[in-house]
């Protein structure tokens, strides 16, 4: 069970009327991310989350090992995966990957990311909603501490799309829910195994992520309709693993805007969230950088806010095609008849063609991007507020 560490009491003094240059609401992978692209720009950044950064795990922290070392955060790394192994009722099969997977810490990769935002702040802080705009152009967010203004503003929330309006509820909304359990483990293994069985789930996948001393064994459904809890305890079961220490959480599969009414979206609230395979670590990551240069050349003077939206909004639009091949594959496997899909598995597996997915697959958000040149921080003579007012 996660041990709240969010400050309490009187410790939870008010910050309401509080002005930063770049306001950042969540401080998830995708949130971390924007974060640390903003390190030595000289803006003054503010991160606010209801949870420590990096208090409450939402995912089976798994990542393609060269995001990881990309990031600088393979320290975190508990067990690396070459392999990923798919099972169907009439059989399994076992490819080797052209890159690996890499199970991690949670709690030690959020520390890592944020020890490379520089001089960001953080602030435990439940975020409401928006509460409009100022006379200046600011953007007004509500939260449990009061309202926080800011010219730049980024929702990297979740699933929940907080600053949107109206906001996504399940089961009505392009979601799929998981849920999984943490049993002790030997440190076995050497892939990411993947079960898509009717009997199972219906319209989804479960999974076994070995991570060191712990295993994590889940299901996920794309029926956001369809409990899940029945099935991640049978599929420990046959396992062998205990069902215990359970984490849950929705997860979308379908893009969404990456900017509305002057906030940027990233992360799962803009549906950066792959569909089929359900993985968003390292999108959330890629979108987290994208969105960071943009607000960054803001920061130096180089363009102004509207300029960064309508590019970061480009930028998010340009993968719209590979993320609906991915939707596409997300309603035709489960569609497809049972020995169907084991004759295609195995037909894949050619190491040929399983470079060529996989290869096709990573580089929808490659690693490489991350060593792309980063905009240059704003000259240190200006004055931080007036440069961001004329941007804005």
């Amino acid at each position: 069970m996660t041990v709240r560490a969010t400050k309490r009491g009187t410790e939870r003094t008010s910050l309401d009327g509080t002005r930063v240059d770049v306001l950042i609401c969540g401080a998830s992978f995708a949130g971390l991310a924007v974060a640390r692209e903003l390190a030595g720009s000289g803006a003054e950044v503010l991160v606010v989350d209801r949870y420590e950064v990096g208090e409450r795990q939402t995912s089976a922290c798994a990542c393609p090992t060269p995001w990881l070392q990309a990031m600088g955060v393979a320290g975190a790394i508990r067990q690396e995966l070459p392999y990923m192994s798919f099972t169907t009722p009439h059989g399994s099969v076992r490819y080797r990957l052209p890159w690996s997977w890499s199970a991690f810490d949670y709690r030690e990769l959020c520390g890592l990311l944020w020890a490379q935002a520089g001089d960001a702040r953080f602030e435990t802080a439940k975020v409401e909603g928006r509460a409009g705009r100022d006379r200046d152009g600011d953007v007004l967010v509500a939260t449990d501490r009061g309202t926080l203004r800011a010219p730049l503003v980024i929702d990297a929330l979740g699933w929940r799309r907080v600053l949107s309006s109206p906001h996504y509820q399940p089961p009505d909304a392009p979601l799929s829910r998981g849920l999984e359990v943490h049993p002790d483990h030997d440190g076995s293994g050497d892939a990411l195994d993947v079960w898509v069985e009717r009997g199972i789930v219906r319209r989804g996948y479960g999974w076994r992520v070995p991570a060191g001393t712990e295993a994590r064994i889940g299901v996920g459904s794309y029926d956001p309709r369809r409990h899940v809890k029945e099935a991640t305890v049978a599929l420990a079961q046959r396992v062998d693993a205990g069902a215990v220490r359970y984490q849950g959480n929705w997860f979308p599969h379908r893009l969404r805007d990456g900017v509305e009414d002057g906030v940027f979206f990233v992360g799962d609230s803009a549906g950066h969230c792959f569909p089929l395979s359900g993985e968003g670590i390292r999108t959330a990551f890629y979108f987290g950088i994208a969105c960071g240069r943009e607000v960054r050349r803001v920061v130096a003077g180089d363009q102004g806010r509207e300029h960064a939206l309508a590019a970061y909004a480009g930028f998010t639009q340009r993968h719209a095609r590979a993320f609906r091949i991915a939707l596409g594959f997300q309603r035709l496997v489960p569609a497809l008849p049972p020995r169907v899909l084991t004759l295609a598995l195995r037909l894949i597996g050619t190491q040929a063609i399983v470079d060529r997915a996989f290869g096709w697959y990573l580089a929808q958000a490659p690693p490489s991007f991350e060593a792309a040149e980063r905009p240059p921080a704003r000259p240190p003579d200006r004055d931080a507020r007036r440069a961001l007012a004329e941007a804005a």
